[in-house]
């Protein structure tokens, strides 16, 4: 699996990409770690943390079902040689998965996938990702580039919520867009 955190893309085990990569992304990282079904990827410019970015990925990926308990994530080594950033950062960003009960290390083995924050079942979230696909068509049809879906995405799922009371499921915040602008 390949999620690009510059615009939100990834794809799964199946092949589908809900978006292609784009601007600000270190293209082309490498090869999965053997056993990986993750690739990570990094946008320079968003402005967070290298760990969080790679921690929001792995959240990115169980909330949407691309990863699962028993997963291996990609070795410290393969992802320092293919992002060229220090291993202390990947290190780092595994002891926040482990904090948060979501992956842990196994000696000489690697990181597991431990827990999934996945919320519907894969079938309802194909419907909806095809659903959102014929939404950005319809968007970029209108004129607006990216950074305006991104804006009217987010000023919508703020009324949603606005509406219904507060917060939205999880605790997170309408506002907190995890490093996406």
């Amino acid at each position: 699996m390949t999620i690009d955190k510059g615009n939100g893309a990834a794809v799964g085990r199946a092949g589908a990409s809900p978006a292609s990569t784009g601007g600000g992304s270190t293209p082309g990282v490498g090869p999965r770690g053997p056993g990986s079904p993750i690739e990570f990827r990094l946008d320079a410019a968003s402005g967070v943390p290298t760990y969080l970015q790679l921690v929001h990925q792995v959240e990115h990926a169980l909330r949407l079902g691309y990863l699962k308990p028993g997963d291996q994530l990609p070795k410290v080594r393969d992802v320092v040689a293919a992002l060229a950033i220090n291993p202390n950062t990947v290190l780092k960003a595994y002891k926040e998965l482990e904090t948060k009960g979501l992956a842990a290390g196994r000696p000489g083995q690697g990181t597991f996938v431990q827990a999934t924050l996945s919320q519907i079942a894969l079938p309802e979230l194909t419907g909806l990702h095809r659903s959102l696909l014929g939404w950005l068509a319809s968007a970029e049809a209108s004129g607006l580039d990216k950074d305006g879906m991104v804006a009217l995405f987010t000023s919508a799922l703020r009324d949603f919520f606005n509406r219904r009371g507060g917060a939205g499921r999880g605790g997170t915040s309408v506002g907190e867009t995890e490093g996406v602008a």
